[in-house]
């Protein structure tokens, strides 16, 4: 590794963790604002806009990860809810294309993994570990072959749903119509167990989650979601769910969006999408609200059951100074002086998530 990774990080335990095991994190839509705002173009991602004066366009760039530590980035692949049947899964087509590009666009600085190996590998030779997950089980129209195809494309997670129910699975943010998951939902997950794809329950309501747990042979993850118990939002994990997860040797990676940590926010982002003139002042968000997220989960699901997913090029708002993919490095200095350990820390980083890599290729 090369002194550029984790260059950002000031506490000893911080820089000690990323050296150990660079953070791996759950979640950037970057394929989605590239195809928004550039055309789905891969150039110019691999440039130091912090010391060239270049305002940059995304939240995300290889420079700005590798300086907050990072070494592996689950790339969202994601179709809007309202593209439906073939249409959703050409989105996400074009998505996975995209990553693609980019590791033959920059082969020195990212290489495309399936695996835990693949990503140490990667480590090893100084690059970013490139993996796929899809976002919104509308991505396969509702066809399990649709799903083997993204798995052979590199696909390594699939979230059940976006926004919106699917045919098989409740979301959380959409009114209830199966109890959970239907009896197709369950041979997804099954499917999703043979093929060693992550069953990813961000987004999913809590019965869909217990459901996915009962059937899953496999760890699950949650990509991007933090903890309801701090934040009593439906996009948030329950404890009860959080309790699961030891048993089945998945992981929460906790999320950074500001309506997720803070209700306060929550309440004020809900007024602002319904009236921006009259939705008052914005509440500021800190990287001690995600923090508290981060801790809760450890203190309930324990620590070798939590990473992060930051959702990067997801949403507008970030908390203060995280507000682009740096922020990694800003809540990691902010953990190690809350008195986590390198040990500790590592294991948020990135050897949680490549055990579950380990288990499920």
């Amino acid at each position: 590794m090369d002194a550029t990774l984790g260059s950002l990080l000031t506490e000893p335990a911080a820089q000690e963790a990323v050296r150990v095991a660079p953070l791996v994190d759950g979640h950037d839509d970057l394929a989605w604002e590239a195809r928004e705002a550039a055309g789905y173009s891969v150039e110019g991602l691999d440039a130091d806009r912090a010391s060239d004066g270049v305002e940059p366009t995304f939240h995300t760039d290889l420079a700005r990860l590798r300086a907050a530590g990072v070494g592996g980035q689950f790339w969202s692949v994601y179709a809007p809810c309202e593209r439906r049947g073939a249409d959703a899964v050409a989105y996400t087509l074009e998505q996975v294309d995209w990553v693609h590009r980019l590791v033959a666009r920059y082969p020195d600085r990212t290489a495309l993994c399936w695996t835990g190996d693949d990503v140490r590998a990667a480590w090893a030779s100084g690059r970013l570990a490139s993996l796929l997950g899809a976002e919104g089980g509308h991505s396969i129209d509702g066809s399990l072959a649709v799903l083997r195809q993204l798995a052979r494309l590199g696909v390594r997670y699939m979230t059940l749903t976006h926004n919106e129910n699917t045919p098989w699975a409740d979301s959380a943010t959409d009114e209830p119509q199966h109890g959970g998951l239907t009896a197709f939902g369950r041979d997804v997950v099954r499917e999703m167990n043979a093929l060693g794809m992550l069953v990813d329950l961000s987004h999913v309501a809590a019965t869909t989650m217990h459901d996915a747990l009962d059937v899953s042979s496999a760890p699950v993850i949650f990509s991007h979601s933090s903890c309801r118990a701090v934040t009593d939002h439906p996009r948030n994990v329950p404890d009860d769910v959080l309790e699961r997860l030891p048993r089945n040797g998945g992981l929460v990676m906790v999320t950074y969006v500001p309506a997720f940590v803070s209700a306060e926010f929550a309440d004020w982002f809900a007024r602002h999408e319904a009236d921006p003139a009259t939705a008052g002042e914005k509440p500021v968000v800190t990287v001690e609200h995600v923090a508290d997220h981060v801790d809760h989960a450890r203190e309930v699901a324990g620590v070798e059951h939590v990473g992060l997913g930051g959702d990067y090029d997801g949403f507008d708002h970030f908390p203060v100074g995280m507000d682009d993919v740096t922020g990694h490095a800003t809540l990691l200095d902010e953990l190690a002086r809350r008195g986590w350990s390198a040990d500790d820390l590592s294991r948020l980083t990135g050897r949680n998530i490549l055990r579950v890599l380990d288990a499920t290729s």
